[in-house]
């Protein structure tokens, strides 16, 4: 079956490339280092291990651990698969990167020889893939190669499970390419070992050991001040990293919200508005617009600095700042008074709910969760995540949150708790590591 995919692969290459030129008409990493697609990588690392993390929110949840194993004195030579994620990748290793202690490269496509090719070139000592990888070529490839394989910040969400049972068992069949899967919780631990994973360790997460950014929590403070936006002054509701399928019924919570809080005897709240695709800023502005809202976007009234600028527009008579740039998530969760989590009001499982809940905020999402069941069912049961069905039921609970003191204190309080008591993960998985690393 391997064999028949990976041919699927050449006959569709260049169908692949036209697409990945296309792409890069909005984001111009996609036509650069061609050659590391084919697995042609210079590097000066020797014996490095080599962490795979595909997207730039895989890298930030990684981003403990591999800072641990370059402390540990590992060098490490990091694998994306998309401009994101690399750039994300490049920011965070800068240091060691000019340092020659770490590389930032694109992943190999799925064509054998191109995955073997890059093991050639780079010798990994290991390779540690995170999440949820299994790319049946790169899996496959990588332990025919002798390479010793290992999953971090593993899981197995139940939704996948059922679909790779519905395909002959396939793909959960690649999952026992792992030697070593440090995963989330015990839920995820089950199905590892029922696919037949042997080595299975809880671990739990490392984004819980994300250091929260001081410089934008700063900056996010200083304007909390000048815009009069605190919680006894003006309601702030954060919307994180929202996708294709949600920005009109965020727009309805928005009227509704607004009513809500009118009726309380409140002012007209401030909505801070983070699409997760660069590519959908202008549409997103647009969209708000013709439906009467006042949008000022973060890269025209804020420096780089993140202080407004000389022409920035007076934010009292702003109803929405539109967070229109990458990699300051926790500027504006740190605006926000309440967050609401994208990815949960269409079917895709939502997104990171551990950013915010870092800062303290109560959270909310929508019907679909599948994505974050680990810590979103622990979430749910501590009472520190709020699951609703319907935008009716979602800002209800917002004005409910915005207007009652008591019932805000308590799921700050309940965030701050359930973060602390998950923290630890990086520990968690080195000491997995560290014995099965220095087996190799």
């Amino acid at each position: 079956m391997i064999g028949v995919y990976e041919l699927l692969w050449h006959l569709l290459l260049p169908v692949l490339l036209l697409f990945l030129w296309q792409r890069g008409r909005k984001e111009p990493l996609y036509r650069q280092f061609w050659s590391e697609r084919f697995g042609v990588v210079n590097t000066t690392l020797q014996q490095p291990l080599w962490v795979h993390s595909a997207s730039m929110g895989e890298f930030r949840g990684a981003a403990p651990l591999v800072s641990a194993l370059l402390a540990a004195d590992h060098r490490v030579i990091v694998t994306t698969l998309t401009p994101a994620g690399r750039c994300a990748a490049q920011k965070l290793l800068a240091r060691e990167i000019a340092d020659g202690r770490a590389e930032v490269v694109w992943v190999p496509l799925e064509l054998g020889w191109a995955v073997r090719g890059f093991i050639r070139r780079v010798r990994p000592r290991a390779a540690l893939m995170t999440e949820i990888d299994t790319w049946p070529v790169l899996v496959a490839t990588i332990r025919r190669q002798g390479v010793p394989l290992g999953i971090a910040n593993a899981q197995y969400p139940a939704q996948s499970l059922t679909r790779d049972r519905k395909w002959c068992g396939f793909r959960a069949s690649l999952f026992q390419a792992y030697q070593l899967v440090l995963c989330k919780s015990e839920t995820h631990a089950k199905r590892f070992r029922d696919v037949g994973c042997e080595r299975v360790v809880i671990a739990g997460e490392t984004r819980f050991d994300l250091p929260v950014a001081p410089q934008q929590i700063a900056a996010a403070q200083a304007l909390v001040a000048r815009w009069k936006i605190a919680p006894d002054q003006r309601p702030v509701v954060g919307f994180a990293s929202t996708i294709v399928g949600e920005d009109e019924p965020c727009v309805q919570a928005f009227a509704l919200v607004q009513a809500g809080l009118a009726q309380a005897g409140l002012p007209r709240p401030l909505f801070v508005y983070v699409p997760r695709s660069p590519q959908r800023f202008d549409a997103v502005a647009q969209l708000m617009e013709a439906g009467g809202l006042r949008v000022a976007r973060r890269s025209r009234m804020l420096d780089a600095a993140l202080a407004p600028t000389a022409d920035a527009p007076d934010m009292a008579t702003v109803d929405v700042l539109l967070g229109d740039s990458l990699g300051e998530m926790y500027f504006y969760l740190a605006l926000s008074q309440a967050v609401v989590v994208g990815g949960s009001f269409v079917d895709s499982g939502a997104h990171n709910v551990i950013e915010p809940l870092a800062l303290k905020k109560p959270v909310l999402v929508g019907p679909s969760i599948w994505g974050i069941e680990y810590p979103g069912v622990e979430a749910l049961a501590a009472g520190v995540l709020q699951q609703h069905m319907s935008i009716a039921s979602l800002s209800q609970a917002l004005v409910h949150l915005l207007t009652d003191p008591k019932a805000y204190a308590n799921a700050i309080a309940g965030a701050e708790a359930f973060y602390a008591e998950h923290g630890g993960a990086t520990v968690k998985h080195m000491a997995a590591l560290q014995p099965w690393l220095e087996g190799r």
